[in-house]
């Protein structure tokens, strides 16, 4: 059994070590067939499907229905409403996946079906 500064100094570490640990991926939306990431300046408004990824730079503040995504290509908003999730629980900055399609006549716009987030 662990005594004095001893046990303080264990659990310190214990904690710390707990806390470095890489969070698991966290999926919302119907499961996805996997696909090839393409960049976001890529996307053409006759896509039939795309799965992007890049970081969540901002959201919606009230409902959490859309939100943009970031790569080194460029920025595109991501719509969630017909997806069946939302992204209110999702910080800003998180490394996002993102599978939908472009929606016709809103040029720089998807529609999720499925996200996954770290």
């Amino acid at each position: 059994m662990l005594h004095g500064k001893k046990s303080t100094i264990f659990l310190f570490v214990s904690f710390a070590l707990a806390g470095c640990s890489h969070r698991q991926p966290v999926a919302l939306g119907p499961k996805a067939a996997q696909a090839s990431t393409i960049a976001i300046n890529r996307i053409s408004p006759t896509s039939k499907g795309v799965t992007i990824a890049g970081t969540m730079i901002d959201k919606c503040p009230v409902a959490g229905c859309w939100f943009h995504v970031k790569d080194s290509t460029g920025v595109i908003k991501v719509d969630t409403k017909n997806a069946g999730f939302v992204v209110t629980d999702v910080p800003i900055g998180s490394r996002v996946i993102v599978s939908g399609k472009p929606i016709k006549g809103q040029d720089g716009t998807i529609s999720a079906t499925h996200m996954t987030y770290q």
